[in-house]
């Protein structure tokens, strides 16, 4: 990860004692560091500061008089360099609202310290992500990533009742699971709805489908070779009785999936692309 200032939070709330345990739990995390860069009891307040201030973070309560914090986010929405939101409430109703205006996360009050946590890591991923960007210089508008200052691509999904929103550059892959998508980072496996078509057809050239059930970052491919398939991992096309088949090793976590023999030209072609 790519080392950068304490997160600079505004924190938006009516209720002054709920701002006082969320400043608590700010100033107290040690990894990603932050620091309160104001406190606002009203959306008003918070859009007034704002326009003569920056931050990196809003941890914003959604019912409020006057302008509520789903006002605030839609006022927000689309500026460019706007600050990442997390909304943190105690009506978890309006999760789905809140991710439409395309908040990084939402937590319920009261707020646990593990889930501050890792709200702030995600914001301080979106910086990294956006340093690298500009240090990159000007993309491919058909590389799939992200240009300097915009926000990057995100993969929405509904997971134990929680909204979350992955990076699409922290995806793997995806793998067709029975009924559902596993959705694989570095870190962490995802169950979500959906199909593996769908997904190639709206993430173009920056992933690679090596076989019927599963779709790869190009860049997560780290080498193809003979391997004996394990259970649940042959691509149809074999006779049986463990033959060899092709493979790609994924990287970071060092997991090898299956790729149909159809596909390895495109494997092979993916590879001497990275070199």
């Amino acid at each position: 990860m790519l080392t950068h200032p304490p997160l600079k939070v505004l924190i938006v709330d009516d209720e002054p004692l709920a701002r006082l345990r969320l400043r608590g739990l700010v100033e107290a995390n040690e990894e990603p560091r932050a620091e309160v860069a104001a406190e606002a009891g009203s959306g008003e307040q918070a859009l007034a500061w704002l326009k003569d201030h920056a931050c990196d973070l809003v941890l914003l309560d959604v019912q409020m008089p006057g302008l509520d914090g789903l006002g605030l986010a839609q006022a927000l929405r689309g500026r460019p360099f706007a600050p990442a939101i997390v909304f943190v409430t105690a009506h978890a109703q309006h999760a789905l609202q809140a991710f439409e205006l395309e908040a990084l996360d939402y937590l319920t009050k009261p707020v646990r310290r593990e889930r501050l946590q890792a709200s702030l890591a995600r914001a301080a991923q979106r910086i990294d992500e956006r340093s690298a960007a500009k240090a990159r210089g000007d993309v491919e508008s058909n590389g799939g990533a992200a240009a300097p200052g915009a926000e990057p691509p995100v993969i929405n999904i509904t997971e134990r009742g929680r909204l979350l929103r992955v990076p699409l550059a922290e995806v793997l892959y995806f793998k067709a699971e029975l009924k559902y998508l596993t959705l694989r980072t570095a870190t962490q496996s995802h169950v979500m709805d959906g199909s593996l078509s769908d997904l190639e057809q709206r993430l173009g050239d920056r992933f690679l489908r090596v076989h019927r059930n599963a779709l790869v970052a190009k860049a997560a491919v780290r080498e193809l070779e003979r391997h004996v398939p394990t259970d649940g991992q042959s691509d149809g096309e074999a006779d049986g009785g463990g033959e060899l088949g092709w493979a790609v090793r994924i990287a970071h976590v060092n997991e090898w999936l299956a790729v149909s023999r159809r596909q390895v030209a495109a494997v092979r072609e993916a590879l001497a692309g990275q070199r």
